[in-house]
């Protein structure tokens, strides 16, 4: 059977491969039948736990949100989902306080995180992602940049390239000069002021 046009990649991109996630979430209603049909229906993006109180929900339902899945939660932060407030309470609260430690301020709600999130993964009224200029040095493992044309995430002193087959090509770390950063930059904030992000084990290998 051919995969389901329901995986993420850290672009965002919603595309049809294997790989397994180990994390589901949504962006709203963005199919009809079982075909994606729009890139987002608002600015709410989450990361939910694949299991939540023995619930069962059922893929491509009409009138209900799309489930959509990510390979590993750095790829989901990518792509510019937080984590939710409901199935993952714990991980949202410190993800907020994260956030706040990292900007400097106070305590966002659910609603002004979105709002930010949302300027900041995509150029305004488009589908195009906005990639931000961070200098290497101030990047945290766990956050996403494009090396050539490839997403790789920063664990330690390598990026490790992220491609339909999940974790390949390993490659040292610039130190110097800027990079091209995938992941928002508040989520680039929170990582940097503790938020204990889940990287899968094969990118650490």
């Amino acid at each position: 059977m051919a995969p389901s046009c329901n995986r993420v990649t850290p672009m965002g991109d919603i595309v049809a491969i294997s790989l397994r996630g180990a994390w589901t979430g949504n962006r709203g209603i963005v199919h009809s039948g079982e075909r994606i049909v729009r890139f987002h229906a608002g600015d709410l993006w989450i990361t939910c736990a694949l299991s939540f109180k023995g619930r069962r929900q059922e893929q491509w339902r009409p009138d209900h949100y799309t489930f959509l899945y990510f390979h590993d939660e750095a790829v989901s932060l990518a792509a510019g989902h937080r984590p939710c407030a409901e199935c993952r309470r714990d991980s949202y609260n410190a993800y907020r306080f994260a956030w706040a430690e990292g900007a400097g301020g106070d305590v966002p709600s659910a609603r002004a995180m979105n709002r930010r999130l949302h300027d900041e993964r995509l150029v305004r009224g488009t589908r195009q992602r906005r990639v931000h200029e961070v200098p290497w040095a101030c990047l945290p493992d766990g956050t996403f940049v494009r090396f050539g044309t490839t997403p790789a995430v920063v664990v330690g002193p390598r990026l490790v390239e992220w491609t339909f087959e999940g974790y390949r090509t390993r490659h040292p770390r610039p130190v110097r000069g800027p990079a091209d950063v995938i992941t928002p930059p508040s989520t680039v904030a929170a990582l940097n002021a503790g938020y204990p992000v889940q990287i899968d084990d094969s990118a650490r290998e």
